[in-house]
């Protein structure tokens, strides 16, 4: 090997050349198990393709001998690269460096009789998974409506994501689907695969460790083939994936993981961070090397993340700082935190920052706005049209061209203006009503016969037999709603409440909460914003011209000069010169939903996203929180975050238009000045109130540190007879939770529409 060769002639080899001594002793140290607990942008990816090159180039192993996995293709190939370029061997031989589905793809192809399939099988994608789920659903007489395929297919990721087999499954987890049908499901599914000769993604792995630990001469063969393994992102690791690797490297022991404990943010597609915390127990006698040196970002913004992510309990630990070899600004400016009136306001000073940057001679493409859902990108889209700011939205569409969203506006339309045939052909089956194309292709033909709309042809159309059965009576149910709305429209019934009322009866909402996929919060979170948005406008064509007018401004070609727009999660592995962080409000970030779902494990998760956010930022960070947000057109005042107040008052500007400074609260933070932003911060608020009504577990009332949640409980009891938190029903408006009180009038959130007031005799405890 020419490497090889190479590395033995010269004392000091050239790949050596620029590595500071904790990368270097990561690369050095070959033999036996090594964690690389390496912060963001503190060189990981130079590390693992170094150490690669050394490996080989030492003669320890040829590259056959190897095997390097990561998450994404994308990674895969930068580590290849980058690794022929250290090795200067030719590409056929970095054979087992690729994704965990690849490699795995690739061992059972050479194998998969011994689990019953052919060498030839074929993957599922996610489409064909759903659509097998819903042939068993409909072969074992499972109410799809109720149990929806989306959630079965669902399910069964989840299952394989624990390397679970339909034997495996706790019974408890079995109940999820169908009253208990779950396991019977998932037998039939995998059983119709094994028939069809083909797998889905899951199965990759879990087949392979059903032929490891059924095949032991096997994976001795594997075993020993692999000498050296090296592993990306292991933070990001699943049960499956973890299993697969302590399989592979028990003999030889030698596996060096990579990853960072504090960027492990996707709990919720099934990544176990206690993979990385156990490494030392699960391969006794492992080495441990912390790469804190970081070539990124300035040290004002170092600071703050590991001043944030300290307050995790459950870590290794580490503190980033700027390497010496930097050549960053030992005057950078502070992370700035900014408190605002509301959310538009928000959106102008982000708008006005852009400019101002952009007025200094940088690049649009050099600003990011990093949110925590993808609901809170509307008005920032909108700010930056009216700006003429060039944007695009990474990771999904803009806000507007959301199919949701898009389904929720043709409802509108079509109420407003009946002869709306898009809007009519659009949302006629969507949700599904059995109006199947067949019909709505008869439809057609009859209104143009007619020369009429097809709204205005429908009517006439049932009195003939052309369509029948259920989609006869389906088309009738639809036409009787959309004369309804537009009835109650007449009647002077807000355009809000109308929206609400349309996306409840028509069965929308209900088909998105029936659908168990994270997808589907996401759905529901972008219509309660679209219903938001309506309330900035009198009248609901004031609000579709509107929309329209931001469709057209956005259906232009734009250059490679914009500004980023995408959510946290999205922005891992990114960077960019100047990040805006908005929406640092309790509720918002950390998510409602995951400190309700997870307790602490989530508001853990929550704060490394918070870690991720202000460490993607090289040379300026802008964190923003607001007072008020206005919900379903009522004004509400909201929290701080928790996170701002874990901010270190020395790396951290604090200013406002509206008064707020850099004053340490109680607890060293800066949420002590609330006053000067219309909020109040003793605790009887009802902002505060509202955050203690999710402490509800242990867990989550260990981290507000200030009163016991039982105390707040009690003293929010009011004389309805009703306590902030308490789930109830209404028989109009569904379940709900109670979120204020005004003696007999309580404030609820109901799930399936939005925050009412209603008096207490008219709710039920649920």
């Amino acid at each position: 090997m020419a490497a090889a060769q190479r590395a033995a002639h010269s004392p000091e080899a050239d790949y050596f050349t620029g590595l500071n001594p904790e990368q270097r002793r990561a690369v050095e140290t070959l033999d036996g198990p090594l964690l690389v607990l390496a912060g963001a942008g503190t060189g990981k990816t130079r590390v693992l393709t170094t150490r690669l090159a050394h490996i080989i180039a030492t003669g320890k192993a040829w590259p056959s001998q190897t095997l390097t996995v990561t998450f994404t293709n994308k990674a895969a190939r930068e580590m290849r690269a980058r690794a022929l370029d250290l090795m200067g061997a030719p590409g056929e031989q970095l054979r087992w460096l690729g994704t965990f589905h690849s490699i795995s793809n690739q061992i059972l192809r050479q194998h998969a009789e011994l689990i019953g399939l052919k060498p030839s099988f074929t993957i599922l994608d996610t489409e064909d998974q759903i659509r097998l789920c819903k042939q068993i659903i409909e072969s074992e007489g499972i109410d799809a409506k109720r149990w929806p395929p989306r959630l079965l297919a669902s399910l069964i990721d989840g299952w394989k994501n624990r390397a679970l087999g339909p034997g495996k499954v706790p019974s408890e987890d079995a109940h999820q689907f169908a009253d208990g049908k779950g396991i019977r499901c998932y037998e039939i599914y995998q059983n119709r695969l094994k028939i069809l000769n083909a797998c889905d993604f899951g199965d990759l792995l879990m087949h392979n460790i059903t032929l490891f630990q059924e095949h032991s001469t096997l994976l001795a063969h594997y075993q020993a083939k692999f000498k050296y393994i090296l592993v990306d992102e292991y933070q990001d690791t699943n049960v499956a994936q973890y299993l697969w690797l302590r399989l592979l490297a028990q003999a030889s022991g030698n596996i060096c993981c990579v990853g960072d404990d504090d960027q492990s943010i996707y709990g919720w597609r099934g990544a176990e961070v206690d993979n990385i915390l156990r490494f030392d127990k699960d391969f006794p006698g492992a080495e441990i090397v912390r790469l804190e040196r970081n070539y990124r970002s300035t040290e004002p913004i170092l600071a703050a993340a590991s001043a944030v992510i300290a307050h995790n309990q459950d870590r290794l630990g580490k503190t980033l700082h700027v390497g010496e070899a930097s050549k960053l600004d030992p005057d950078a400016e502070k992370v700035k935190v900014r408190g605002l009136w509301d959310g538009e306001g928000e959106a102008r000073l982000i708008g006005d920052d852009i400019e101002s940057w952009r007025a200094k001679g940088r690049p649009y493409s050099e600003c990011a706005i990093l949110v925590r859902a993808s609901w809170q990108m509307r008005l920032f889209e909108e700010r930056l049209i009216l700006l003429g700011i060039p944007y695009r939205v990474i990771g999904g569409p803009r806000f507007f061209e959301r199919a949701e969203i898009r389904d929720a506006l043709a409802y509108l339309r079509l109420v407003h203006q009946s002869d709306d045939d898009l809007a009519f052909e659009r949302i006629v089956n969507q949700p599904k009503r059995g109006i199947g194309q067949t019909s709505v292709q008869k439809l057609y033909r009859f209104a143009r016969d007619q020369g009429r709309s097809l709204m205005a042809s429908l009517p006439d159309m049932l009195q003939t037999d052309e369509i029948k059965g259920g989609a006869k009576r389906a088309l009738r149910l639809f036409a009787g709603q959309i004369t309804g709305w537009q009835d109650r429209l007449k009647q002077d019934v807000s355009h809000i409440d109308l929206a609400e009322m349309i996306l409840d009866e028509s069965g929308y909402t209900d088909m998105l909460q029936r659908d168990r996929s994270p997808q589907a919060h996401t759905r529901l979170d972008n219509l309660k914003e679209l219903i938001r948005a309506m309330g900035e406008f009198g009248s609901l064509p004031a609000f579709l011209e509107h929309v329209q007018l931001v469709m057209d401004a956005t259906s232009g070609e734009q250059g490679e000069d914009q500004v980023q727009i995408l959510t946290l999660h999205g922005a891992k592995g990114l960077e960019w010169p100047l990040v805006f962080l908005p929406g640092w409000e309790e509720e918002v970030f950390p998510s409602r939903r995951s400190l309700d779902e997870s307790g602490l494990k989530g508001l853990e998760e929550e704060r490394r996203l918070a870690y991720v956010g202000i460490t993607r930022a090289r040379e300026a960070c802008y964190i923003s929180f607001v007072a008020n947000r206005q919900i379903y057109g009522r004004w509400q005042s909201v929290m701080p975050s928790r996170f701002v107040d874990e901010l270190p008052p020395e790396h951290v500007e604090a200013i406002s238009e509206t008064g707020y400074a850099s004053q340490p609260g109680g607890s060293g933070g800066f949420t002590g000045n609330l006053e000067a932003l219309g909020a109040r911060s003793t605790y009887d608020s009802p902002g505060w109130k509202r955050l203690q009504t999710h402490a509800r577990s242990e867990n989550i009332k260990s981290t507000f540190g200030v009163k016991e949640t039982a105390e707040l409980f009690t003293s929010s009891a009011s004389a309805s007879g009703f306590t902030l938190g308490e789930r109830v029903f209404h028989d109009k408006f569904g379940y709900g939770r109670v979120i204020g009180a005004e003696g007999v009038k309580l404030t609820v959130d109901f799930e399936k529409s939005s925050t009412k007031k209603v008096i207490a005799t008219f709710l039920k405890q649920a």
